[in-house]
């Protein structure tokens, strides 16, 4: 075995060999796992090592047991969930940061890291057309990305009322009122008990048929609950697409003294299209933001977005402080302040080399074709007999629903994922299975998406008959 004073060459150019041979048989495989987790589990199973192995071996074991067992979430034709499928640009930019082994919590631990983070955050604030005086904390992902957010949100609403959260914490503080919409994200509300809010306390605000948030609803709510209080919207709702009304409701929440926090996994990217830009008018004007890298900007896994408008609120909610960290120059950005880390992977290289190589226009021609597939796919299924979309699809999502009962939808789901052309997943919508399909792969064609609505034509038929 190596005892790291020699670069093993070999063994890195094996490791990225098995990589790309995955990727380049990617699109022949079933768009599936062809191992279920029991027979994964079964496969791995082995006595703890006594003594090391060779680090070849070790490589090449560890890709003959994961494969049978790993998703096809970089093909084509996978919709399983909204997620990216790890641009080619992006995973050569996240090997070189694995090697590279930098720490991205201070300027000191890696000066790159700092800086590449400075500018993406630049770029980014740009491209979504957010404030320029915003701050970022790159973090694993929407669901820590809403958690930092509202951490942000929870100090600031409190400090206008007099009490140092951060300080003192939350006993004995005025109460926070949190009103969200009924079909807000299970991580927001996970998020919100994270940070002490409880997952069922927060006021569910009632929506239209699209999931979209009731302007009117939250009015009510607004109007019956005085004191501190944090607005949660939804820009891209996980089964339809849809957006709340920002325009209406972020002008009337802030009107009332509330934060308004933007839970954007996906949908924030729509205002990187001029063609979706619409859907996200008055987002701008919330106070802070969600959004993953991992989904439309198609970085590796473990990368998202907590934005927020208030720098010195954002910094008060995660700064990490101890003597043995160096101090920041006045007026530079530390990482660490925006994340709830320290020691952390450098998220900045990938994301700055997926807006390097994308650009502004790349971002927006990716969303704006993703949307025309997904419509396109609609437009398909929905001439079969018995299939119906469900969904406006405004943007990539797509739900469909077989026949008029549970059991045939559930089945065409499981056909269609046995066959393997292509993957959906099932969820429940307004009391019903549907199969939800998302468009979010950067490879997709019409040509995946005619293959597609045939092979989900054809698992329905195969239950019908």
């Amino acid at each position: 075995m190596t005892d790291g004073s020699d670069v093993p060459s070999d063994l890195w150019r094996r490791a990225a060999d098995l990589a790309i041979d995955y990727r380049r048989r990617l699109d022949g495989r079933p768009q599936r796992a062809e191992q279920d987790f029991a027979a994964a589990a079964s496969a791995w199973s082995m006595p703890t090592p006594e003594q090391g192995s060779a680090p070849d071996a070790v490589i090449a074991e560890l890709a003959r047991l994961a494969e049978p067992g790993l998703q096809a979430s970089a093909g084509r034709r996978f919709y399983g969930w909204v997620i990216g499928s790890s641009h080619p640009v992006g995973v050569a930019a996240d090997w070189l940061t694995a090697s590279w082994g930098q720490n991205a919590g201070n300027h000191v631990a890696s000066p790159a890291a700092a800086a590449a983070e400075a500018i993406a955050e630049k770029w980014l604030l740009d491209i979504l057309r957010l404030p320029a005086a915003a701050s970022i904390g790159f973090v694993t992902g929407a669901t820590v990305a809403n958690f930092v957010g509202l951490a942000a949100a929870r100090g600031e609403v409190l400090r206008r009322v007099g009490w140092d959260v951060e300080r003192d914490g939350l006993f004995g503080a005025p109460p926070v009122i949190v009103l969200i919409g009924e079909e807000a994200h299970a991580t927001v509300f996970s998020a919100l008990q994270f940070l002490g809010f409880g997952h069922d306390r927060p006021i569910r605000v009632a929506s239209d048929a699209q999931g979209r948030l009731l302007p009117a609803a939250l009015e009510r709510a607004l109007a019956a609950h005085r004191g501190p209080s944090i607005v949660v919207t939804q820009a891209g709702h996980i089964n339809t697409g849809a957006f709340d009304p920002h325009a209406i409701v972020v002008p009337m929440a802030k009107a009332a003294g509330a934060w308004v926090h933007v839970d954007g996994a996906f949908g924030l990217w729509a205002r990187a299209s001029a063609a979706q830009a619409d859907l996200a008018e008055g987002v701008d004007q919330a106070d802070s933001w969600a959004t993953d890298g991992h989904k439309w900007l198609q970085t590796p896994y473990d990368c998202g977005y907590a934005i927020v408008r208030d720098s010195e609120a954002h910094r008060r909610a995660m700064v990490i402080a101890a003597s043995y960290l160096p101090a920041t120059a006045s007026g530079e950005r530390d990482p660490s302040h925006f994340v709830p880390e320290l020691s952390r992977r450098a998220r900045g290289f990938a994301t700055w080399a997926m807006l390097r190589h994308l650009g502004r226009r790349g971002v927006g021609e990716m969303v704006d074709r993703h949307c025309r597939l997904a419509r396109r796919l609609a437009e398909r299924v929905a001439r079969e007999a018995g299939i119906a979309v469900l969904n406006d699809v405004v943007l990539n999502q797509v739900i469909v629903r077989m026949g008029d009962d549970d059991s045939r939808t559930a089945a065409t789901i499981a056909r269609l994922q046995a066959d393997g052309v292509a993957f959906a997943g099932g969820a429940r919508w307004r009391g019903k299975a549907v199969m939800r399909v998302s468009v979010s792969g950067w490879a997709t064609t019409e040509e995946d998406i005619d293959r597609t609505a045939d092979a989900i034509v054809a698992a329905w038929r195969a239950v019908r008959r």
